[in-house]
């Protein structure tokens, strides 16, 4: 079996083991009138507040008490503050003057604000620079899905032609040539001559590991502060997780199941499908479904940016995309009321937390 066989077969084991997480889900939902999601949200009488159904719910969106590093690197203090120092550094580019945190600016949700990102020499790119937030629970990476760990993601747009257009041995001949990194590196990895392609990204999946949305309102309701909810957000938890199905996807507490699906956007661009043999049908166009916490309530969204509000954003998913036979089996059309519409709008804004302090580097 060949490594590209093996990721698409973990892509259907994890959606056959999603399917049968959502069948708790179901079983709330189908039992319950839509009267009744509310009174599950505690926004009517508050019956059903603290009732075992609705705490099965939020256990599924409960935050993990810690972030989780691989074996082959670990966390450690100084490969942090190396990662962190690399991950600002224009230099790292073949121009000088961009850096991952052009494309990544922590001001802007980790991404640009753009519909489509911008690359080298200006080129714009085809699709929309994804956030990089709560990473370290990703199983792979880039909107197709083509990086199977945050060190082979960390290398591409480094290496890539219409990005920062570099190579690795670039890299590494300008770090080498800076008298400050060759502490920095020494010091991070405990040995001489430390500065290698291997370390590079070592360094800057281990700082991107770090870059953990704080509490959001919602993490405090699902801990068990019923006030940190609004009644229109609570009612927008129950037709997330229940009529409007948004929970089939964006799933665990990150809101993602990091898997690829295909949403019904229209365009040509075959996503995971580039890798994917026709024969899998439901990876022809599919992305991978992006997590939710601390969505920019402005916009653009999706893959390519051609969303421009959440509105539309709930609109195209109420008309369900565009029928063809690689469409995701959850797109399917939907009723919503305006009242409706606003509660998931609502609830979408209790996930966003406060933006996490960074730090930013002095470059040596």
């Amino acid at each position: 079996m060949t490594r590209q066989h093996a990721m698409e077969n973990g892509v259907v084991r994890r959606r056959r083991r999603l399917t049968a997480s959502l069948l708790l889900v179901a079983a709330v939902s189908l039992a319950a009138t839509a009267g009744s999601l509310a009174r599950i949200a505690g926004v009517e009488t508050g019956g059903l507040a603290g009732s075992p159904a609705i705490e099965l719910l939020k256990a599924r969106f409960r935050r993990p008490d810690a972030v989780p590093f691989p074996k082959a690197n670990p966390h450690s203090p100084g490969k942090e503050d190396l990662g962190r120092t690399l991950f600002f550094d224009p230099r790292l580019s073949r121009s000088g003057s961009v850096s991952c945190a052009s494309c990544h600016n922590p001001s802007l949700g980790w991404s640009d604000g753009l519909a489509r990102a911008v690359g080298f020499e200006m080129k714009p790119l085809a699709r929309r620079t994804p956030p990089i937030m709560n990473l370290a629970w990703g199983s792979a990476f880039q909107w197709d899905g083509r990086a199977e760990s945050l060190e082979h993601q960390a290398r591409m747009p480094l290496t890539a032609p219409d990005e920062m257009n570099m190579t690795m041995e670039m890299v590494i001949e300008r770090l080498v040539a800076i008298p400050g990194y060759r502490a920095l590196f020494a010091q991070a990895f405990e040995r001489p001559d430390a500065i290698t392609a291997e370390s590079v990204t070592a360094a800057l999946a281990t700082y991107q590991r770090t870059l953990v949305s704080g509490r959001a309102p919602f993490d405090r309701w699902v801990a068990g502060e019923e006030s940190a909810l609004g009644p229109d957000a609570k009612r927008g938890f129950a037709l997330f997780t229940g009529k409007a199905r948004c929970a089939s996807c964006h799933s665990t507490w990150r809101l993602t199941d990091d898997s690829f699906h295909d949403i019904g956007l229209t365009g040509d661009d075959p996503g995971r499908g580039t890798f994917a043999p026709p024969s899998v049908v439901t990876m022809q166009r599919a992305f991978k479904t992006p997590s939710l916490r601390d969505l920019r309530l402005q916009g653009p969204y999706m893959h390519d940016g051609s969303v421009r509000t959440l509105d539309d954003v709930i609109e195209h998913y109420v008309k369900g995309g565009a029928k063809r036979p690689s469409l995701s089996p959850e797109m399917r059309p939907i009723a919503l009321s305006a009242d409706e519409r606003h509660d998931l709008i609502a609830f979408l804004s209790s996930l966003k937390a406060e933006p996490i302090r960074v730090e930013l580097p002095q470059l040596p």
